[in-house]
């Protein structure tokens, strides 16, 4: 009867190729690790998944709507007027979601429930008709007076359900390097998949 091999750490077996467990495996080491290098560099510098918790900028985007900002343009094009962003709350730190009325050196009023920008008023089909009017004598906002031209490097958002919106009107302009995305697309719930 022949004798049992003793497991004993040493060489690999003739025929093996040489290879042990973690050269056989490490392409999945680096196959994970180019995968988690490519989610971090597309998330960071290209586009960021979102989810919408409040109705502010009903009925643009619904509360519970799963959206994709796009980051990339902001490299070479700031956030213009009409653009729907997100951006760090000048208030809290957490993630907004508006859309931009205004840019650096514009002058926002409102004036009977409408907005005017540089003396026109806006066409705003998106609010449904709801008034705009101004948040400056509510506890805790940054006591706004009109008209407001809003400063260079900044942009002024309000969100489209304006009478459920807490905005420009209430914390003041955003700072452009403040703003983190442009809203493309929604993806989610299928009811509501469209371009913003």
């Amino acid at each position: 009867m022949p004798e049992r091999d003793e497991l004993t750490p040493g060489p690999p077996p003739e025929g093996s190729g040489g290879r042990t467990v973690a050269s056989r495996y490490g392409w999945v080491v680096g196959a994970l690790a180019a995968a988690a290098a490519l989610a971090w560099g597309i998330r960071t510098f290209v586009a960021m998944p979102y989810y919408v918790p409040t109705g502010s900028m009903l009925d643009t985007i619904h509360e519970g709507d799963l959206l994709i900002g796009e980051k990339a343009s902001l490299a070479w094009r700031p956030p213009e007027q009409g653009d729907v962003v997100t951006f760090v709350s000048p208030l809290d730190g957490e993630t907004l979601i508006k859309r931009v009325i205004a840019v650096g050196g514009q002058t926002v009023d409102l004036r009977d429930g409408a907005v005017f920008v540089d003396g026109e008023a806006l066409d705003e089909p998106y609010t449904l008709g709801r008034p705009s009017y101004s948040l400056s004598d509510l506890a805790g906002s940054a006591g706004i007076a009109y008209p407001y031209t809003v400063p260079e490097g900044c942009v002024w958002v309000m969100g489209d359900n304006r009478t459920n919106s807490r905005d420009s009107r209430y914390f003041g302009p955003v700072s452009v390097d403040d703003v983190t995305s442009r809203a493309a697309f929604i993806y989610w719930p299928p009811q509501n998949i469209g371009l913003l």
